[in-house]
């Protein structure tokens, strides 16, 4: 697996931050795929996402100071993939950083999980922007 960070100030409270990062939020504001469902489960939320040519689910599980996250089932872009969002307070807004590690379990996993974690990269970006423009 290849893991990459991307990490953004936001001129928004930690508090009014999480109350924006819902699962379904998440996926939407990383913008590659569409919410399809979400389902409560014991474990926690699942949201299926997907294309008009596939969907798969990711786990959800809430942490003190954000949220996690995995492809669950084999179904997805990915052979594997999980994403940690922590919020943390800083000056008189917060920071926010996501950390997510993704493999394609294609041979050459040294080139291929590279080239999915460049991805992956810029779909975390593009979500940390929409999170800041959207409570910012």
């Amino acid at each position: 697996m290849h893991e990459v960070t991307v990490s953004r100030f936001v001129r928004a409270p930690p508090r009014v931050v999480r109350r924006a990062l819902t699962p379904e939020a998440i996926i939407q504001y990383e913008g590659s795929f569409e919410v399809r469902g979400v389902e409560e489960t014991e474990d926690g939320p699942v949201v299926v996402a997907g294309t008009s040519r596939f969907q798969f689910a990711l786990r959800f599980e809430t942490l003190d100071d954000g949220l996690y996250y995995e492809q669950d089932g084999e179904a997805g872009p990915f052979d594997a993939m999980e994403t940690t969002v922590t919020v943390a307070a800083e000056n008189e807004g917060s920071r926010v950083t996501t950390r997510s590690s993704v493999s394609l379990g294609l041979p050459l996993s040294t080139v291929t999980d590279r080239v999915a974690a460049w991805k992956r990269k810029g779909e975390l970006k593009r979500a940390l922007d929409a999170l800041a423009a959207d409570v910012g």
